[in-house]
């Protein structure tokens, strides 16, 4: 299937997804917006993939959120057929607005597979909302990150506060969310945003596939499994979070997968392991 922002491959288990947008920053269109989520919630409902790569072309990996969309939208008071349209109606509705921008990040998040991203010059504004919902980052030593809204007279809204301060030290947060500067980087591995940095962006792109397939020849299961309680610990106390993974490991701790492992070791080969299944259908669906 064609899409106006990314081109799509899947190859060995990892599903690469390339911003191809270059001549416009690969700014976030209207377009973006729905076809993110389309495409990750067919990865990962379908089990096409055991692993997510997002990496992007050009000098820039995204400027964020185009222009576009902040002025396309209805404002707060609007004529409507020779009415006017009550601001505080109008904001409920704008509140579920923004919740589905919210959720076409939050579906990185909730994937089953890891989704790594791979990023290059400028990393702005919605940008740094989506790779803060990606399992891993790295970078090129060109690129940088940024918080951008302030510098537009708004608060970041699709997403960088909730996770970014779960990823970096707050006073980070807060001073790249005051000041709209630049993090290089340098710095941004320094803080533990990115786990590392390649001099060219061919390098970035080639190692982090690498990583990709790395991830692909494990279990799936286990991955998936690592996921579920890395995100878990993250939002629960240590208590909550040992007994939740008590009864993950009760009802899909595999054996014969531990088994496969050990063989395939022993024999010099590469485990056999089978892929998720697709998620079962609801009575809705």
């Amino acid at each position: 299937m064609a899409y106006d922002c990314f081109n799509v491959t899947i190859e060995g288990g990892v599903a690469h997804l390339q911003l191809k947008r270059p001549e416009a920053m690969n700014s976030m269109i209207r377009a973006f917006w729905r076809e993110l989520p389309d495409i990750i919630t067919d990865i990962d409902d379908n089990a096409r993939a055991r692993c997510i790569v997002i990496s992007s072309t050009g000098k820039h990996f995204s400027a964020g959120m185009d222009l576009a969309v902040f002025t396309g939208g209805a404002s707060p008071v609007v004529s409507e057929g020779g009415g006017k349209q009550d601001r505080y109606v109008a904001a409920e509705a704008g509140r579920h607005g923004l919740r589905r921008l919210h959720n076409s990040f939050s579906c990185l998040d909730e994937a089953r597979i890891p989704v790594l991203a791979a990023i290059q010059g400028g990393c702005i504004g919605g940008a740094v909302d989506m790779v803060s919902a990606c399992d891993v980052r790295y970078c090129s030593a060109d690129a940088f990150f940024c918080i951008q809204e302030i510098n537009i007279g708004m608060t970041a809204d699709v997403g960088t506060f909730p996770r970014l301060c779960k990823l970096i030290p707050q006073g980070w947060v807060r001073e790249l969310a005051y000041t709209g500067r630049r993090l290089p980087a340098a710095r941004a591995k320094e803080i533990g945003l990115v786990n590392e940095v390649f001099d060219t962006h061919e390098a970035l792109v080639q190692h982090v596939l690498a990583t990709a397939r790395e991830i692909a020849s494990k279990s799936p299961l286990a991955v998936t499994g690592s996921k579920v309680m890395i995100n878990y610990a993250r939002e629960h106390d240590t208590e909550d979070a040992l007994d939740y993974l008590a009864v993950w490991q009760s009802s899909m701790f595999s054996g014969p997968h531990m088994g496969e492992a050990f063989m395939a070791k022993r024999e010099g080969r590469e485990a056999d392991f089978p892929d998720l299944l697709p998620k079962a259908k609801t009575l809705s669906d």
